[in-house]
């Protein structure tokens, strides 16, 4: 039984709860929160229009089971992917959903079943019935399960309390639903003087084994791999792994040990193990006692490690070397779950038996229809033999009834020849006025055909224009909502260019307000430039006067440095002595060269630079002043 079958099983029970009416038939808003929760519960995306798109073609309706199956397989189970769901929360939705329409019970009696247990006898349930829908167990299987329960109680089963259940023909017949078999434990026949709670247990345990595929578990102390000390630990055994805990819980798991083809399990013999043959015990070294004295020890060896374990009992350690090598047998025959494969076998014995017995019916059935084909076929010859003697009697009787048939047949026929020989002459008269009549007809059908022709014609050009007018007029609704569209469109943006408007011109009334602003601070800016230019004329001329001076001073330096170098010439024979006046030729007027005069000049040059940069840029602020309410003007001009 694979995953499909396993949910499906699960599904069928979700989908017939949502039945109410049972008419095998579900509403579509139901179907979407049952696929909305599967998808959910199965870690896979949902697509909420899938199911409208899927049943697009049909009617608002409710779904069947079949027509629903598509949808299922489609955008579900196809996208499911075993290991990244947990198949119990499934179980828990779909029994949440029967449940409440199906398992109505009293809960103030003693013997009825806590919810969770009655939930774990459904999944079993589901596990161990027939692949057929609506989904039952056959009392085999009953049985089987029973048997296990009352194991895992340690009580032993007693047959007999469901010989009376089982011998109803509805029963032997078809097996029994899920709620035929709850009812069945909660009616406490099978628990009679059973603590609940050793009940419940005993199901869990069942469950863990058939469902959750626990081949065994229980404590077991295991040898550390680096410390090499021996701890207890909560061991649980599946087909393909061996973890182990620190309790009953599960909640810590300290290790997995993956099972494959490569692994083996051995048991060590305590006798050999305590003995004193020295090469023995150093040819079982692996799996030694060390000095905590552990018995009943068994080791588990992998391709990387090996694992040294110690049961309680021998009974113990035999339960769990024969476990792990059933898991490994499972894993090296590609099985996944051991009570899979014995529920198939199971099945097959009872196919196999009921060939048998089928066979043995069909060869009694036969035996039977031989011996009543020779009594038939003795009683058939005894009978032939009385029919012959009457044969002859009736013979006799015949042969002479026959003459005097004969005899009357030959009167009546002669009298039969006459009335048929009136009868021909009257029918031929007859067939004339029958063709005439024929002919007549023929002519009105082939009217009325035509007739009927243009009628058909006139019907059909009738549908076309209907059809036309149909189109038109949508078209027609379709113009006018469109047009009604674009008039409030229109209307909108009616409404914006007015706001645009009034904005416009309060910008316009800012803009006048702030030209006008400007407009004064140009006046200032152009009196204060004049005023400026003024200055700038006035230190110009200055400059051209201090120029001239300079110019004039320079011709009297030369004219002073010429007489002084006559001067300073030695008086020779005959000379005459310079004057008196000619003492003050001594001044010296400061040369171009002087360093003040040079620093005078580049301060007052540097004066004219600041004021020259000044005035640039004066005259650039007031181009920019002239092209930014150029440009004002002109933004004033939109309309």
């Amino acid at each position: 039984m694979d995953l499909r079958s396993e949910l499906l099983k699960s599904i069928w029970y979700g989908f017939t709860a949502l039945d109410l009416e049972k008419s095998g038939k579900v509403s579509k808003s139901q179907l979407k929160v049952l696929s909305h929760n599967l998808c959910t519960v199965l870690s896979i995306p949902h697509d909420p229009v899938a199911l409208e798109e899927h049943f697009r073609d049909d009617d608002d309706g409710p779904v069947s089971s079949q027509g629903y199956m598509p949808y299922l397989n489609k955008y579900i189970l196809d996208k499911v992917i075993e290991g990244s769901f947990i198949k119990e929360n499934v179980d828990e939705l779909c029994w949440t959903l029967t449940a409440k329409k199906n398992y109505q019970t009293d809960k103030t009696s003693s013997t009825v079943l806590p919810e969770k247990d009655a939930f774990r006898l459904w999944c079993l349930f589901n596990f161990l019935s027939e692949d057929k829908y609506p989904l039952v167990m056959v009392p085999d299987e009953v049985e089987y399960l029973l048997k296990k329960i009352r194991m895992a109680m340690s009580i032993e089963f007693n047959c007999v309390e469901l010989e009376d259940f089982f011998s109803q023909d509805s029963v032997q017949q078809s097996g029994i639903t899920v709620w035929v078999f709850l009812e069945m434990m909660n009616s406490g026949k099978m628990s009679k003087g059973i603590d609940k709670s050793i009940i419940s247990m005993a199901i869990e345990e069942v469950y863990r084994e058939i469902v959750g595929d626990v081949l065994k578990e229980g404590y077991l102390w295991k040898k550390g791999q680096l410390r090499r000390n021996w701890k207890e630990r909560w061991f649980t055994l599946r087909p393909s792994n061996l973890c182990y805990y620190t309790g009953e819980d599960r909640k810590d798991c300290q290790g997995n040990i993956v099972l494959d083809g490569n692994c083996c399990v051995e048991e060590v013999d305590d006798q050999i193990l305590f003995g004193h043959s020295k090469w023995i015990k150093n040819l079982f070294y692996p799996v030694l006692p060390d000095r905590d004295g552990k018995r009943c020890m068994f080791c588990l060896k992998t391709l990387s490690k090996s694992y040294e374990m110690s049961a309680s009992d021998t009974k113990q350690r035999q339960e769990w070397t024969s476990a792990i090598q059933t898991a490994i047998r499972l894993h090296v025959e590609g099985k996944t779950s051991l009570h899979k494969d014995l529920k198939l076998k199971r099945r097959e014995q009872r196919e196999q038996r009921e060939k048998r017995r089928q066979s043995k019916e069909e060869e009694l059935l036969r035996l039977r229809a031989l011996q009543e084909e020779r009594e038939r076929k003795l009683a058939e010859l005894d009978l032939l033999k009385e029919a012959q003697k009457q044969a002859q009697v009736l013979l006799a009787q015949d042969e002479q009834r026959r003459r005097q048939q004969h005899e009357q047949l030959q009167r009546a026929l002669e009298v039969q020849l006459r009335d048929a020989e009136e009868a021909r002459v009257s029918m031929q008269a007859e067939m004339v006025l029958k063709e005439e009549e024929a002919e007549r007809q023929r002519k009105r059908i082939k009217e009325l055909e035509e007739m009927q022709k243009r009628l058909e014609e006139a019907l059909q050009l009738e549908i076309k224009a209907r059809m036309d007018e149909e189109v038109f007029r949508y078209a027609q609704a379709g113009l006018l909502a469109e047009e009604e569209e674009k008039m409030k469109a229109l209307m909108s943006l009616q409404e914006e260019q007015e706001e645009y408007i009034l904005k416009t011109q309060r910008e316009k009334q800012e803009l006048k307000q702030e030209m006008e602003v400007k407009s004064r601070s140009l006046d200032e800016a152009q009196r204060q430039l004049e005023e400026v230019r003024a200055n700038r004329h006035r230190v110009d001329q200055d400059v051209v006067a201090a120029q001239r001076k300079l110019r004039q001073a320079s011709t009297n330096v030369k004219h002073w440095n010429v007489q002084m170098n006559r001067l300073m010439r030695p008086i020779g024979p005959g000379e005459k002595r310079p004057s008196l006046g000619s003492s003050f030729s001594s001044f010296q007027i400061p040369t171009q060269r002087d360093p003040g005069l040079r620093l005078r000049r580049r301060s007052g040059s540097e004066d004219q630079d600041e004021e020259s940069k000044e005035n640039v840029d004066n005259r650039a602020g007031c181009d920019l002043e002239k092209r930014h309410s150029h440009a004002s003007n002109g933004d004033m001009d939109i309309p």
